[in-house]
């Protein structure tokens, strides 16, 4: 039953066999390849595989990522979160070059659609400077 879901190569050179990838060999690739562009902040994931994150049993490369085979053609979408002061435009079309570049590397598999869905910004967290030549005044301007 499981092998019904797997997403099958086409050769034009004749072969010893099927080549067969789970769907999660996808996600996996598009995951990697859409955090590697610069202005990425996250992935959106599932509250369980957010869960199993947190408390470090394993990373899940492929949370923010659905895919939808239909009539032999893929379509791709990812839902990320993004840094705040990025364009938007230039960085979600970077992310979709880059998926479908990789794929077509790695897998051989022409992609229709990659659909990418911004769920939030992230601003940069700001830390307050410590003045190290006055380590012991305190802020409210006691003594």
């Amino acid at each position: 039953m499981a092998e019904e879901t797997n997403i099958v190569l086409k050769s034009t050179e004749p072969s010893l066999g099927d080549i067969k990838i789970a769907p999660e060999v996808i996600e996996i690739i598009v995951g990697i390849a859409a955090n590697q562009i610069d202005g990425v902040y996250s992935m959106r994931g599932t509250i369980a595989k957010n869960l199993t994150e947190l408390f470090g049993r394993k990373k899940s490369l492929g949370k923010g990522v659905k895919l939808d085979l239909a009539n032999d053609q893929l379509n791709i979408d990812v839902f990320v979160y993004l840094d705040y002061g990025v364009s938007v435009p230039k960085v979600a079309l970077m992310m979709q070059e880059k998926i479908k570049q990789q794929l077509l590397f790695m897998t051989g598999l022409e992609i229709i659609e990659v659909n990418v869905h911004v769920e939030g910004v992230i601003p940069e967290k700001e830390v307050d400077k410590l003045n190290t030549d006055d380590l012991f005044s305190e802020k409210d301007g006691e003594n």
